[in-house]
């Protein structure tokens, strides 16, 4: 039986060309981040399944790839069997929650506040389809310890000066804040208990409009006049207006936090971006505790990066919480966008192919290859064939930018490629 080798759905392979472009980009990010203080860390790819069914993290504990326990471990003789008593790991969905527990195990060690940085792929059970993977990279810049906005001003303000060395200038960072959605929530008399659930649905209004919200929200057994109500209410709340917001129990503290915020981002932002407030922006994890925010490419319509503050997500592994904010840009869509426009990776290093004849002693040509990577050119060595002109057309294809003949001894010029006609 033929096995396929076809990847596996949700997943690709990466091609040398696409791993360029990827690592470009995130030599970049992490040029621009290290700059502003941030340390680079890594954990693992696997966690407890406690510790990541625990987390709060909204829809995506439904995506989660469990892992079987193994040897004695797993009975499968046993009558009544669940998926977690046959499991015990899983692949972590995010990098927040394994940056949470990471911080826990080594805070004695970490300086405080601890501004870190974090790069790895992440699992989830997706249905695969146009830029929904169930394995994709994230990128994430985090602040722990520091209780006051300078972490989230200072989260947006770098990971816009990221974007914008990606090439990315026309965004708008959107703002809110779940403490004023639950004082909205909880006060047209929705009880505590239902906030997360009614933030779920209200996450999808961009997809499915204030219609599918209402639709999904009155099939989860919601009274359809306090449905009206709060929609009505969010419509009215699309300013930061203190009298409006006094009728829903917003404290002050909150709202003076959001204008700081908004204001001190305004003016570094240099009129290259816009940050604007927005009542409707959720973020889809359980965890958030403070204000979120996400920005929105305004050329291309979809959100490249988000983020918020998650104070609680440290004390459910220790004794007291521990103030965080974190941000994480959209790794996957970027490739995507940047790839669609046919980006070159700017002052990339000259790449050469070195041919060499029969007649040539084979190690004058390699001493020849590392003269000239010692000057900073990335060099392949490959024997010249006989039908030189789709060799040409193939070194094109991979990339290369010029050539250089050896022939009985002698090295010739260093030639730009330009296509050939290629021999019968």
């Amino acid at each position: 039986m033929k096995i396929s080798t076809a990847t596996v759905k949700g997943t690709f392979d990466i091609v040398p060309s696409d791993m360029r472009l990827r690592e470009w980009m995130k030599n970049t990010v992490l040029n621009i981040y290290k700059k502003s203080g941030f340390e680079q860390i890594e954990t693992p790819s696997i966690e407890n399944l406690e510790l990541l069914t625990k987390s709060e993290g909204g829809e995506n504990l439904n995506l989660l790839f469990k892992i079987l326990k193994r040897g004695e471990k797993l009975d499968l003789g046993k009558e009544n069997l669940s998926e977690d008593s046959i499991c015990d790991l899983g692949l972590r969905y995010d990098l927040t929650l394994p940056l949470s527990r990471f911080y826990t195990n080594n805070r004695e060690v970490l300086p405080n506040p601890f501004k870190a940085i974090q790069t790895g792929w992440v699992w989830r059970a997706e249905k695969p389809q146009k830029g929904r993977f169930r394995q994709f990279t994230q990128c994430d810049i985090d602040i722990m310890g520091e209780k006051s906005e300078i972490a989230e001003i200072e989260l947006i303000t770098t990971t816009a000066k990221a974007l914008k060395a990606l090439t990315f200038d026309n965004f708008t960072v959107k703002i809110n804040d779940r403490r004023l959605l639950k004082s909205v929530i909880t006060s047209i008399g929705f009880e505590e208990q239902e906030v997360e659930s009614l933030c779920i649905t209200l996450d999808k209004m961009d997809k499915i409009g204030r219609d599918g919200v209402t639709k999904e929200l009155l099939s989860k057994g919601y009274n359809e006049e306090k449905v009206t109500a709060f929609l009505s209410a969010l419509e009215d709340l699309k300013g930061l207006d203190k009298e409006v917001l006094s009728k829903y129990n917003v404290e002050e503290e909150v709202l003076d936090s959001l204008r700081r915020v908004i204001e001190v981002v305004q003016k570094q932002s240099k009129g290259v971006y816009n940050i604007e407030f927005d009542v409707t922006l959720i973020r889809g994890m359980g965890y958030y505790t403070g204000q979120i925010f996400e920005i929105v490419s305004n050329d291309f319509g979809s959100s490249i990066a988000g983020g918020g503050r998650y104070d609680k997500m440290i004390g459910r592994f220790q004794k007291e919480d521990v103030p965080a904010v974190g941000f994480s840009i959209g790794f996957e869509r970027i490739f995507s966008i940047l790839k669609e426009r046919n980006f070159e990776i700017p002052d990339a290093t000259a790449k050469l192919a070195l041919l060499f004849t029969s007649s040539d002693d084979i190690n004058a040509v390699l001493e020849w290859a590392n003269g000239l990577r010692e000057e900073g050119k990335i060099v392949s060595v490959f024997p010249k064939n006989k039908k030189f002109g789709k060799q040409i057309n193939n070194l094109i294809r991979q990339r290369f930018d010029a050539y250089a003949i050896c022939n009985e001894g002698v090295l010739g010029e260093v030639t730009k490629l330009e296509a050939e006609e290629e021999e019968k």
